[in-house]
């Protein structure tokens, strides 16, 4: 959109700027885990291939960073009997999900598995795994 002229008035200015319409920000859903590790020191991970997964339409929002946790095949150090947190960045959820499911999908036992998580407005989650 151009620059109003400096005929315009302020008006005719504003009525240009409320028909511009932006482009939808990327959605995104913030999920704080905390992981306990027992008596004795342990150490934890996450793979790339960990999703939000919409349990209504089973549309998957794939993991876009994670904070404070090695991503594989990196391992992060956690001292024994300290809860340890981290925080992971996902895609946005389709705006209908209203239960979803966090999922660490791993060719082996024992990913993360966090299930029927209730939406709420903010995406901002707190979690135990």
């Amino acid at each position: 959109m151009p620059f109003p002229k400096e005929t315009d008035t302020l008006q005719e200015a504003e009525q240009e700027v409320l028909m511009v319409t932006l482009p939808d920000t990327e959605a995104q859903v913030i999920v704080h885990c905390m992981y306990y590790p027992g008596y004795y020191e342990s150490k934890i991970r996450i793979w790339q291939s960990t999703y939000l997964l919409d349990r209504h339409s089973g549309h998957r929002s794939p993991l876009l960073h994670a904070e404070h946790i090695a991503v594989y095949p990196n391992w992060t150090d956690v001292p024994a009997s300290q809860p340890y947190r981290f925080t992971l960045v996902f895609a946005g959820l389709p705006k209908s999900c209203v239960l979803f499911d966090l999922i660490e999908d791993i060719p082996h036992m024992g990913g993360f598995e966090v299930l029927y998580i209730r939406r709420n407005s903010s995406d901002i989650y707190q979690v135990e795994v």
